[in-house]
């Protein structure tokens, strides 16, 4: 009888162990990401300060600022929809800490989503975090989930009744861009879209992006999604991009499929709305293990079998597709973006500096444009 009290006392102890090693390792998660103040942020705002019922709650994002001295348009940047896609955010980043805005505005928020960035996907055994080398040492940034946290916002319905009356997957409950335009007294992710909305509708932006990564095997993958009144110019910046040999596939937003950032953000308001994908195989279902390595690179063996077999809708071989790339693609494109609008509204002309060209991002490496934490 004795041998069996310390055997489950042993027993006893190890459980204590792993729930204070698991139990810190899921708090980690709730320590938020450093983003530096670059030289042209002129001031940070909050998201609640469009919607307030956000004040204080996991939601409550921070909005920067970039404004020039002379007045003229206002393009607004949306990285973190789904935390899972990091060089959505990582554009984002780059250009917080490093564009400089001489005339007009760019408003960037980094994490749309910040509740996804507070957890990872269940039995998926994704990376908590991904780390780059910089000149002043190292860099550390969240790798969280498609979704809003389910401490945040549980239980997901059966089946997730929009506001348009369609049917999705209960999970959708929790997707930010299945939201859209989101509902003052909805669920917690619908509040965050409908202060997104508000963002975009008070500051009166002209031009908005949504950045995301999609999978190889995904058939919406290196493209530009446009509803019809951004047509235009998106038509535009895919030949600008084909001339500089970056292929881009320009999609039409589905004008009856509902919830989306293409399609609400241009019919709840006057911006033109433009989202756009690159591929990301740490999101895929076809590849190997997940870890930082693959997440950072875009190297994986079962993506290369399945490009030979042919069924993936993107280019894939030995060297993936690494993190400078897609975010080197996101960037590029909303630099000709705006170039475009310039000489379509010169009215409202943005201009900037200090963003790194396509070639400059591939060549030095994400880290190196990332700035000092001080």
């Amino acid at each position: 009888m004795k041998k069996n009290h310390i055997t489950a006392l042993i027993f006893i102890f190890i459980a204590f162990l792993i729930i204070i090693v698991t139990g810190k390792s899921f708090m980690d998660k709730w320590e938020t990401d450093i983003i530096v103040k670059g030289p042209g942020v002129t001031k940070i705002a909050a998201l609640s300060d469009y919607f307030p019922k956000l004040k204080g709650k996991y939601g409550d994002s921070p909005v920067y600022f970039l404004e020039g001295k002379e007045p003229g348009g206002t393009i607004f940047i949306l990285g973190g929809t789904h935390p899972n896609e990091p060089a959505s955010m990582l554009t984002a980043v780059l250009w917080i800490e490093n564009a400089i805005v001489e005339k007009g505005r760019i408003i960037v928020l980094p994490q749309a989503n910040l509740s996804g960035f507070s957890h990872n996907d269940p039995q998926e055994g994704s990376p908590q975090n991904i780390y780059f080398t910089t000149p002043s040492g190292t860099r550390k940034f969240r790798y969280g989930s498609r979704a809003t946290n389910p401490i945040h916002q549980w239980p997901d319905p059966d089946i997730y009744i929009n506001q348009h009356d369609q049917s999705l997957s209960g999970s959708d409950n929790r997707n930010l861009n299945r939201g859209y335009p989101g509902n003052p007294y909805g669920s917690y992710t619908e509040q965050i879209c409908y202060g997104i909305m508000e963002l975009i509708r008070k500051e009166k932006c002209d031009l908005s992006f949504d950045l995301h990564e999609a999978s190889p095997e995904y058939p919406v993958i290196n493209a530009i999604v446009a509803p019809d009144k951004s047509l235009d110019i998106a038509s535009m910046v895919v030949l600008d991009l084909q001339m500089e040999e970056i292929e881009m596939n320009l999609e039409l937003s589905p004008p009856d499929f509902h919830g989306l950032s293409h399609r609400e953000w241009g019919d709840y308001s006057d911006t033109m709305p433009i989202l756009m994908e690159t591929a990301n195989a740490s999101q895929g279902r076809l590849r190997g293990r997940i870890d930082e390595n693959l997440v950072l690179t875009g190297k994986d063996k079962m993506y290369v079998q399945a490009a030979k077999l042919g069924r993936l809708y993107v280019p894939y071989n030995e060297n993936g597709h690494p993190i400078e790339e897609r975010v080197g693609r996101h960037t590029f494109a909303i630099e000709i973006f705006i170039s475009n609008f310039n000489m379509l509204f010169p009215d409202n002309a943005v201009e900037f500096s200090g963003i790194p060209s396509y070639q400059e991002i591939l060549k030095n490496g994400y880290g190196y444009y990332l700035k000092e934490v001080k």
